[in-house]
Protein backbone atom coordinates (compact mmCIF):
# COMPACT_ATOMS: atom_id res chain seq x y z
CA UNK A 1 0.00 0.00 0.00
CA UNK A 2 1.41 3.34 -0.97
CA UNK A 3 2.14 6.15 1.47
CA UNK A 4 -0.45 8.45 -0.13
CA UNK A 5 -3.12 5.77 0.04
CA UNK A 6 -2.37 5.10 3.73
CA UNK A 7 -2.42 8.81 4.52
CA UNK A 8 -5.73 9.23 2.69
CA UNK A 9 -7.29 6.40 4.72
CA UNK A 10 -5.98 7.95 7.95
CA UNK A 11 -7.08 11.50 7.13
CA UNK A 12 -10.55 10.54 5.96
CA UNK A 13 -11.38 8.29 8.92
CA UNK A 14 -14.29 9.59 10.95
CA UNK A 15 -12.38 10.02 14.18
CA UNK A 16 -9.79 12.32 12.57
CA UNK A 17 -12.50 14.46 11.00
CA UNK A 18 -14.41 14.55 14.30
CA UNK A 19 -11.25 15.65 16.09
CA UNK A 20 -10.66 18.40 13.54
CA UNK A 21 -14.19 19.70 13.95
CA UNK A 22 -13.76 19.53 17.74
CA UNK A 23 -10.56 21.59 17.58
CA UNK A 24 -12.19 24.23 15.40
CA UNK A 25 -15.32 24.43 17.56
CA UNK A 26 -13.13 24.44 20.68
CA UNK A 27 -11.17 27.41 19.35
CA UNK A 28 -14.34 29.35 18.64
CA UNK A 29 -15.81 28.37 22.01
CA UNK A 30 -12.57 29.48 23.69
CA UNK A 31 -13.01 32.95 22.22
CA UNK A 32 -16.56 33.12 23.59
CA UNK A 33 -15.49 32.04 27.07
CA UNK A 34 -12.50 34.42 27.04
CA UNK A 35 -14.79 37.29 26.08
CA UNK A 36 -17.26 36.30 28.79
CA UNK A 37 -14.51 36.37 31.40
CA UNK A 38 -12.65 39.50 30.29
CA UNK A 39 -15.60 41.60 29.10
CA UNK A 40 -18.42 40.57 31.44
CA UNK A 41 -17.17 38.89 34.61
CA UNK A 42 -13.84 40.63 35.29
CA UNK A 43 -15.37 44.14 35.33
CA UNK A 44 -17.75 42.87 38.02
CA UNK A 45 -14.81 41.40 39.95
CA UNK A 46 -13.04 44.74 39.59
CA UNK A 47 -16.05 46.54 41.08
CA UNK A 48 -16.26 44.00 43.91
CA UNK A 49 -12.55 44.44 44.74
CA UNK A 50 -12.66 48.22 44.63
CA UNK A 51 -11.18 48.58 41.16
CA UNK A 52 -7.89 46.79 41.81
CA UNK A 53 -6.02 46.18 38.57
CA UNK A 54 -4.19 42.96 39.28
CA UNK A 55 -2.22 43.11 36.05
CA UNK A 56 -0.29 46.19 37.20
CA UNK A 57 0.86 44.68 40.52
CA UNK A 58 4.59 43.99 40.54
CA UNK A 59 7.68 43.89 42.70
CA UNK A 60 10.57 45.90 41.36
CA UNK A 61 13.82 43.93 41.65
CA UNK A 62 16.02 46.73 40.33
CA UNK A 63 17.42 49.76 42.13
CA UNK A 64 15.35 52.23 40.06
CA UNK A 65 11.77 53.30 40.82
CA UNK A 66 8.89 52.80 38.39
CA UNK A 67 5.29 53.89 38.72
CA UNK A 68 3.83 51.17 36.51
CA UNK A 69 4.73 47.73 35.29
CA UNK A 70 4.77 49.02 31.72
CA UNK A 71 7.43 51.60 32.64
CA UNK A 72 9.56 48.97 34.37
CA UNK A 73 9.35 46.59 31.42
CA UNK A 74 10.07 49.39 28.96
CA UNK A 75 13.23 50.22 30.93
CA UNK A 76 14.19 46.54 30.93
CA UNK A 77 14.10 46.31 34.72
CA UNK A 78 13.81 42.95 36.44
CA UNK A 79 10.36 42.62 37.99
CA UNK A 80 8.12 40.01 39.48
CA UNK A 81 4.80 40.62 37.75
CA UNK A 82 2.80 38.69 40.33
CA UNK A 83 -0.36 40.63 39.46
CA UNK A 84 -0.53 39.07 36.02
CA UNK A 85 -0.11 35.67 37.66
CA UNK A 86 -3.03 36.42 40.01
CA UNK A 87 -5.07 37.59 37.02
CA UNK A 88 -4.32 34.37 35.13
CA UNK A 89 -5.36 32.28 38.13
CA UNK A 90 -8.64 34.22 38.43
CA UNK A 91 -9.24 33.84 34.69
CA UNK A 92 -8.63 30.09 34.94
CA UNK A 93 -11.00 29.66 37.90
CA UNK A 94 -13.74 31.68 36.21
CA UNK A 95 -13.31 29.87 32.88
CA UNK A 96 -13.33 26.48 34.61
CA UNK A 97 -16.48 27.47 36.51
CA UNK A 98 -18.21 28.66 33.32
CA UNK A 99 -17.35 25.45 31.47
CA UNK A 100 -18.45 23.36 34.47
CA UNK A 101 -21.80 25.15 34.59
CA UNK A 102 -22.29 24.74 30.83
CA UNK A 103 -21.46 21.02 30.92
CA UNK A 104 -23.70 20.57 33.95
CA UNK A 105 -26.57 22.29 32.11
CA UNK A 106 -26.06 20.18 29.01
CA UNK A 107 -25.96 17.00 31.11
CA UNK A 108 -29.17 18.04 32.85
CA UNK A 109 -30.87 18.50 29.47
CA UNK A 110 -29.61 15.10 28.32
CA UNK A 111 -30.82 13.49 31.55
CA UNK A 112 -34.30 14.98 31.15
CA UNK A 113 -34.41 13.72 27.59
CA UNK A 114 -33.44 10.21 28.74
CA UNK A 115 -36.00 10.27 31.55
CA UNK A 116 -38.91 11.03 29.24
CA UNK A 117 -41.23 8.04 29.46
CA UNK A 118 -41.41 5.82 26.49
CA UNK A 119 -44.72 5.98 24.68
CA UNK A 120 -47.18 3.44 26.05
CA UNK A 121 -47.69 0.33 24.01
CA UNK A 122 -50.92 0.53 22.03
CA UNK A 123 -53.89 -1.38 23.41
CA UNK A 124 -54.22 -4.82 21.85
CA UNK A 125 -57.01 -5.14 19.32
CA UNK A 126 -60.04 -7.33 19.96
CA UNK A 127 -58.59 -10.02 17.72
CA UNK A 128 -55.33 -10.04 19.70
CA UNK A 129 -57.26 -10.34 22.97
CA UNK A 130 -59.28 -13.28 21.64
CA UNK A 131 -56.13 -15.01 20.39
CA UNK A 132 -54.49 -14.48 23.80
CA UNK A 133 -57.54 -15.99 25.54
CA UNK A 134 -57.48 -18.99 23.19
CA UNK A 135 -53.75 -19.44 23.84
CA UNK A 136 -54.28 -19.29 27.61
CA UNK A 137 -57.15 -21.83 27.43
CA UNK A 138 -55.06 -24.22 25.34
CA UNK A 139 -52.17 -23.85 27.78
CA UNK A 140 -54.44 -24.90 30.68
CA UNK A 141 -55.36 -28.20 28.98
Amino acid sequence: MSFIKEFKEFAVKGNVMDMAVGVIIGGAFGKIVTSLVSDIIMPLVSIATGGIDFTNLFINLSDKTFATLAEAREAGAAVWAYGQFIQNILDFIIIALCIFLMVKGINRLKKKKEEEPAPAAPEPSNEERLLAEIRDLLAKK
